[in-house]
């Protein structure tokens, strides 16, 4: 450990694991580039805010479904241990492991941290293919809205109730 980690943290933080995500998701990004170009796929001229809105919303439900749904709690275990239970069809996973194995159980249980990557897929499919990748979105966000009611209406009955 160099002087400058040791005087970052209490040596928890598994900053190799860290870079060694940094460092895929940069060559993925890399590759995706290079093969963009390779094709002759041009990209967008211009992105327009409703795309941008409808990537928004799909890269916070796809981040929330792999950080924190029940169903896709078999991509975390390897990397996560159940904490506690969520709201509706959520669980709190914390990460567990040293090195890159708690790198990736940092980065799969946090929705801030996994909506990088999924909305690094999601450009990567608008720019290839994006009349598919608006219609996943379209799905995704649909489904965003769908919470967003379940939600509301938790509220209205529990306000009912008072």
């Amino acid at each position: 450990m160099t002087v400058q980690t040791a005087q970052y943290d209490d040596g928890e933080t598994p900053l190799a694991g860290y870079a060694a995500l940094a460092a895929a998701f940069t060559a993925g990004a890399a590759g995706f580039v290079a093969g963009v170009r390779r094709r002759g796929v041009p990209l967008p001229a211009r992105v327009p805010p409703w795309d941008v809105a409808l990537l928004g919303a799909a890269t916070y439900k796809t981040s929330r479904l792999l950080s924190n749904d029940k169903i896709t709690s078999f991509v975390r275990a390897p990397f996560t241990r159940r904490s506690a239970e969520g709201q509706g069809p959520e669980v709190m996973d914390e990460p567990r492991g040293t090195g890159l194995r708690r790198a990736v159980g940092d980065l799969v249980s946090c929705p801030f941290c996994t909506s990088v990557w999924a909305a690094g897929a999601l450009v990567c499919g608008y720019t290839a293919v994006p009349r598919a990748t608006r219609l996943v979105c379209a799905g995704l966000g649909a489904v965003t809205l769908a919470d967003w009611l379940q939600y509301a209406w938790t509220w209205t009955q529990q306000t009912a109730e008072d």
